[in-house]
């Protein structure tokens, strides 16, 4: 069972799908502290701004997740809008509600979240998240 949950009572383009669906893939891989599939999903970029507001490399925010530091457990995405950029380039604009462990201490927010998404070859990778 899924604990990534898309609240919208919107239909989305098959374009726009692809991208919320994408989203969804990156969240459970969270969920499951999958790193493999993490890394493979998120392009090599500066431009990661966790839950608490701190700006971090893909490689710290993978890293806080190997390490338990950051430990997510479900996530509630409310009324996303896609924006796309191109053939190549897309943006999620979302309000994220997330229940998050960071250093052992349960939180649970909502967070005016804008992923973004660069595609190459053939699969849209997430190139920003800020939270």
């Amino acid at each position: 069972m899924s604990n990534v949950n898309l609240m919208c009572e919107k239909s989305f383009s098959e374009a726009d799908q692809k991208i919320v669906d994408r989203l969804m893939e990156l969240q459970q891989a969270l969920i499951e502290g999958d790193l493999d599939k993490l890394d493979g999903m998120i392009l090599d970029v500066d431009d990661f701004i966790n839950v608490i507001g701190k700006y971090q490399s893909k490689s710290e925010f993978i890293s806080q997740i190997r390490d338990d530091t950051l430990t997510y457990s479900n996530f509630d995405i409310l009324n996303p809008t896609v924006l796309f950029d191109g053939d190549n380039s897309a943006s999620l604009i979302a309000n994220i509600r997330m229940s998050v462990e960071i250093n052992g201490k349960e939180l649970r927010v909502i967070s005016n979240s804008v992923v973004g998404f660069e595609k190459i070859d053939g699969k849209w990778n997430i190139c920003k998240w800020e939270n």
